[in-house]
């Protein structure tokens, strides 16, 4: 995971490159973090239903950590 400098240092960069990139480039570059996106949450229901499915099956695993679990993956993806 990228300490908070990195990622602000990152950003800088990313938006002077979009405030320099074409109007077409800039289309392509939507349509990436769209998609993007979709597969997250696509990703974040295909682990909703597995937690769910196994909370079901073991009644043991206490939902909040399920949902921490989550949050956690997702914050490792966003690094």
């Amino acid at each position: 995971m990228k300490s908070e400098q990195d990622r602000e240092q990152l950003i800088n960069e990313i938006n002077l490159l979009l405030h320099q990139a074409y109007d077409s480039t800039l289309d392509e570059i939507y349509a990436l973090f769209k998609r993007i996106e979709a597969e997250e949450d696509e990703n974040d229901l295909r682990a909703y239903h597995a937690a769910k499915s196994d909370l079901e099956n073991n009644s043991s695993i206490a939902w909040e950590d399920i949902k921490k679990e989550i949050a956690n993956e997702r914050k490792k993806n966003v690094a």
